[in-house]
């Protein structure tokens, strides 16, 4: 995801904790046990005072022991519930942010996965990991800690200060005065800390997304003797972050000193005047403890108020970043009332009058006026150079995209009005570059259909020739294949893609040069292979090497997103034409 100018960023706002709501909503019995045990600590804490005066005042003023032994026994009691209403509202609160946290992220990766794949092209993998990730966590550390600290610093805070006044009321005055002087610093210095900590956010996105790239891409990188260049451009990546995230903790550390220095000034002068009124006989030494330490209360809350004004900037730049995340809307939309494909579907297909153009090469055609129709059961190889529409053909099977003109049908059905998960069933796709998760070898070809049983995954093992050297390995089928299939090699890794395309046994079949990384020997195997599995289905073939499109019912010659010959292979021979030439490059060299 491109990073917006600050300029037309949205306004930042303490609003955006707001999209926390859904996923605290929920676990309304955790929250309730948090308030309530928050106000047993709070108001335990808040009898401690009282404790001492009555120590002060009553036990060392009448020396007596009863009285003493008394008190510390109910001083003790108050201590036991302070420490388990603690341990209660700790409980609450932590696993109702685990909660939170655990519903947020699986939200957000199922709103992510669901974004076409424009969202993609115009998105970084690691920013989005970033998100997922670094983000979320800054939100559960509002709600596990921050949200529990500002409640319970407020709760305090009006606590002490209903206590401070109504223990010495002109006290309580005085220490009025300097609330105003406290609170000036938070307001001043909050919006920069904000501001300073999405921007924190968005460098150590930055970040993630050249690690995640270079990383996934380890071998290019050796091969070009690169490893200093990719260490130095994420070094200063990292670099910006902490230039960064500095400026953010110094903007915050400055809040806090004045913070700080303001309120213990306050206390210093309120224990001055208080002193004086008890040296003058107006004010009891337990009365002035008690006072004192209400103070502390107060002070230590607005303290441990400032402080998690921070954390409360910081996972509001966070939040704000999720929230576009779950503000994205795909641009491909499901029909509102899908029509259901035919079953059994027969295939057949049909592109009038396409054009499309990609959304980042808004002025370059990737198909121009494309007709073509292809009868059910028929293969049809696409061939052309680079760049002449062959996989736009595919992306616009599979609906990746819709044309800007034009229309295609399955079946005499537009594809926009049936339903993606329908559309996508219908269809088995051979990819050029095959993708190889890091689960076993049967997760693998179980990919091509959830659910089939060992017997069927390794009867399409055996059909693309990749049972011998999966069954080769040390733990068979149950073998990992490592983070993108390291351990296999290329023609192994399109072995196990065609597994999952003959195991998904979709009416529609799409190979996308689908044995280019194979040698001779096992090319003519896995042709075999295919000519089997292209029985009854209508298949599509992408090829670069003509000699793997010659078994095509009808080859199909683009250029330039137009449709410039068709026929069979002898009869484009004959013609002349880009064909003719294709052919003469390939067969003479």
């Amino acid at each position: 995801m491109t990073t917006k100018p600050a300029a037309e960023r949205p306004k930042r706002r303490i609003g955006a904790l707001r999209g926390m709501w859904p996923f605290l909503k929920p676990h309304k019995t955790l929250a309730f046990g948090w308030l309530l045990f928050l106000c047993l600590s709070s108001g335990a804490s808040l009898v401690l005072p009282l404790a001492f005066r009555y120590i002060i005042d009553k036990g060392f003023g009448h020396s007596s022991q009863a009285v003493i032994n008394e008190t510390f026994i109910a001083l003790f009691g108050v201590a036991v519930v302070l420490a388990l209403a603690t341990a209660a509202r700790y409980f609450c609160i932590t696993l109702l942010s685990e909660r939170a946290l655990a519903s947020l992220r699986q939200t957000l990766y199922a709103q992510v996965i669901r974004l076409d794949v424009g969202f993609f092209e115009r998105s970084r993998v690691g920013e989005l990991l970033s998100r997922l990730s670094a983000d979320t966590e800054v939100v559960q550390a509002l709600i596990g800690s921050g949200i529990s600290v500002a409640l319970r610093s407020a709760v305090m805070l009006l606590g002490a200060s209903a206590m401070m006044v109504w223990t010495a009321p002109s006290l309580a005055g005085l220490t009025a005065l300097v609330i105003p002087a406290v609170m000036l610093p938070i307001l001043v210095f909050g919006r920069r800390v904000q501001k300073l900590s999405r921007a924190s956010q968005d460098r150590l996105a930055d970040a993630a997304a050249i690690a995640n790239e270079t990383l996934n891409a380890a071998t290019a990188v050796k091969a070009y003797a690169r490893e200093n260049i990719e260490s130095t451009r994420y070094s200063n990546a990292i670099l910006r972050a902490l230039a960064t995230a500095r400026r953010r903790i110094g903007m915050r550390a400055l809040l806090t000193m004045a913070v700080i220095v303001l309120v213990f000034g306050a206390i210093t002068l309120v224990l001055w005047a208080g002193a004086r009124h008890v040296l003058a006989g107006t004010l009891d030494p337990g009365v002035l403890g008690q006072f004192v330490l209400y103070a502390v209360f107060a002070a230590g809350s607005v303290a441990g108020l400032s402080e998690v004004w921070g954390d409360v900037l910081r996972a509001a730049g966070a939040m704000e970043r999720l929230s576009e995340l779950l503000d994205e809307r795909p641009d491909i939309i499901e029909p509102a009332q899908p029509l259901a494909l035919p079953r059994p579907l027969s295939g057949a297909l049909h592109f009038d009058h396409v054009s499309f153009h990609y959304p980042t090469r808004p002025d370059t055609a990737a198909l121009h006026d494309f007709t073509l129709n292809v009868r059910p059961g028929e293969t049809v190889a696409l061939v052309g150079p680079s760049g002449a529409g062959k996989s736009t053909v595919f992306s616009l099977l599979l609906r990746f995209y819709d044309p800007q003109n034009g229309s295609i049908s399955v079946d005499g059905i537009d594809l926009r009005a049936v339903t993606l998960n329908d559309l996508r069933s219908a269809i088995a796709l051979v990819p050029q570059e095959t993708v190889i998760f890091s689960g076993s070898a049967a997760d693998n070809i179980r990919f091509g259909r959830d659910g089939a049983s060992d017997e069927e995954v390794h009867e399409a093992a055996r059909a693309a020739e990749a049972h011998d050297f999966l069954s080769a390995l040390e733990d068979g089928y149950q073998s990992e294949m490592g983070e993108r299939g390291v351990r296999l090699s290329g023609g192994q890794r399109q072995r196990i893609a065609i597994a999952r395309a003959i195991l998904r046994d979709a009416p529609l079949l799409l190979l996308d040069e689908a044995t280019s990384a194979l040698d001779a020997q096992s090319e003519a195997a896995i042709q075999q292979a295919l000519e089997r599995l292209e029985k009854g289905r209508t298949t599509l073939v992408i090829a670069h090497r003509l000699a793997t499109v010659q078994r095509a019912d009808r080859i199909v010659v683009l250029d330039g997103g137009r449709i410039v010959a068709q026929g069979t292979h002898e009869s484009l021979l004959a013609e002349g034409g880009l064909y003719a030439e294709l052919a003469r490059l390939q067969f003479v060299a």
